[in-house]
C-alpha cells in the first residue's frame, strides 16, 4: 500500500460554484481539505474551519482573502459556531452551503469507555452538526441553500469496537434526514456523504508500517480504500444545482463497501 496520499481537492468535472459562499468544517486536513480545496477549484469562496490556524492556512494556499478565509472554531461549542455563522454573513453577505466534515474516532469495549470520551465525541460528532444546523439553516433558507453532513458507512450498521463512534454517526444520519423534511419547503437541500475505509491522517498509522490491510480491502468491491480526493467530487455534486431535487439523501461513497452481505471475498 502505497503513504498517506495528499489531499489535492481535484475535480473531473467542473462545477458552477462562482457565486456561492461556502463553509467548511475539518478543514486542516483529510477529506475536509480535500472537500475545501475542491470548491476553491471549482470557483466558490471558501471559510475554511477547525481548530488550529495553521492547518487551515496550508489548506487554503494562495487562494486571495477575497476567495478564502480560515475561521478557527471548535464546533462543539455553540457560542462559537454561533460566532463563526454572524462573521461570515457579516463579511461575506450570505451562505450558500455548509459541510461538515468535523470528527472524532474511538475504539473500544464500550465497558472500558470513559463516560468522558463517549461526551467528548458526541459533542464533536453530534453537538457540532446540531450547532451548526441550528446557526445556519436561517441563512441557508435565505439563500435556497444546501447543507451536507460527511457521516459514514458505519452510521448504516455496526462495526466491532465502534460502539461510541458509530452510535454518532446513526445520529447524524438521522439528525440530516429530519432536517430534510424540516426544511425542504423553505428551499434548503440536506444531505450526507458515508464514506467507508478512507486513507487519512486519522488512520495515517496504518499506512506507515506496510501493515496488511487485506480485511479491509476485501470488502471493497474497487478493491482499494478511498482517499479524500474521492469523497470531494460528490460533495460538490451534492451541493450543486445538478443535485437540485436530492435532499433526504446519505449517499454512500464507499467503493461498493456496503454492497457486500458481510460474507468473504472467494476467488
Amino acid at each position: 500500500m502505497t503513504a498517506h496520499v495528499q489531499a489535492t481537492g481535484s475535480t473531473v468535472n467542473r462545477y458552477a460554484l462562482d457565486d456561492k459562499v461556502v463553509i467548511v468544517t475539518g478543514a486542516g486536513s483529510g477529506m475536509g481539505r480535500a472537500i475545501a480545496r475542491a470548491f476553491l477549484g471549482n470557483g466558490a469562496t471558501v471559510v475554511a474551519v477547525g481548530r488550529r490556524p495553521e492547518p487551515l492556512k496550508e489548506t487554503l494556499g494562495d487562494a486571495p482573502a477575497s476567495q478564502a478565509v480560515a475561521i478557527p472554531t471548535d464546533i462543539s461549542d455553540a457560542d462559537a459556531v454561533r460566532t463563526l455563522i454572524d462573521t461570515v454573513v457579516e463579511r461575506f453577505g450570505r451562505v450558500d452551503v455548509v459541510v461538515n466534515c468535523a470528527a472524532i474516532y474511538t475504539t473500544g469495549d464500550i465497558a472500558e469507555t470513559a463516560e468522558d470520551a463517549w461526551r467528548r465525541l458526541f459533542s464533536v460528532n453530534v453537538d457540532g452538526v446540531f450547532h451548526l444546523a441550528k446557526a445556519a439553516l436561517p441563512q441557508l433558507t435565505e439563500t435556497r441553500g444546501s447543507f451536507i453532513a460527511i457521516t459514514s458507512v458505519s452510521g448504516l450498521a455496526g462495526d466491532w469496537g465502534q460502539s461510541v463512534y458509530n452510535s454518532t454517526k446513526h445520529a447524524v444520519n438521522g439528525l440530516v434526514r429530519s432536517l430534510a423534511l424540516d426544511y425542504g419547503e423553505r428551499g434548503v437541500r440536506v444531505n450526507a456523504v458515508a464514506p467507508a475505509f478512507t486513507e487519512t491522517d486519522l488512520n495515517a498509522d496504518m499506512w506507515a508500517d506496510g501493515r496488511d490491510i487485506s480485511a479491509f480491502t476485501n470488502r471493497i468491491a474497487l478493491g482499494r480504500p478511498s482517499t479524500p480526493d474521492d469523497i470531494a467530487p460528490a460533495v460538490l455534486f451534492l451541493a450543486s444545482d445538478d443535485a437540485r431535487y436530492i435532499t433526504g439523501t446519505v449517499l454512500t461513497v464507499d467503493g461498493g463497501t456496503t454492497a457486500s452481505t458481510g460474507q468473504p471475498h472467494q476467488e
